[in-house]
């Protein structure tokens, strides 16, 4: 987009308050983005933290209710605040695994209740059987990991 021409005036007092007003209008769109970018990172912020309650509250839920509790986080939800992990265990043979949520193919504004029947055991699925997976909880990171360290 070509700069906006503001035509010159002829007398002196004139073309002094133009570039006043045009050096005042330059300095305000700094001011107003830099407070742009403060309510864009406080609402971030904000966002994140209601995201990480929803988190909580459903995992809350779940051990208190049990059974996949609707309704749960999106996907993006939980990765946002930062629970990118699944733990879900096998209704068959008990075992217990953590998925990936930012790894799954499925849709971010996916509900991660919807993912209960979506998600196989992969123990009993290469014994031939495919049962369905119990949710137990969002993590904010994988047991694997805690096991190691």
């Amino acid at each position: 987009m070509a700069p906006k021409h503001h035509p010159t005036p002829l007398s002196g007092g004139d073309r002094k308050a133009l570039s006043k007003e045009l050096g005042r209008a330059r300095a305000m769109t700094t001011i107003l983005i830099e407070q742009s970018a403060e309510a864009r990172a406080k609402g971030e912020a904000l966002i994140r933290q209601a995201d990480k309650l929803l988190c909580e509250s459903w995992n809350e839920r779940m051990w208190a209710d049990g059974g996949p509790i609707d309704p749960s986080p999106t996907v993006d939800q939980a990765i946002n605040a930062a629970y990118a992990w699944l733990e879900i265990e096998c209704s068959r043979c008990k075992t217990r695994r953590d998925v990936d949520l930012a790894a799954l193919r499925h849709p971010p504004t996916t509900f991660v209740h919807d993912l209960a029947s979506r998600l196989r055991c992969s123990k009993c699925t290469n014994a031939g059987r495919r049962p369905s997976v119990n949710l137990l909880q969002l993590a904010s990171r994988s047991r694997q990991a805690v096991t190691e360290t």
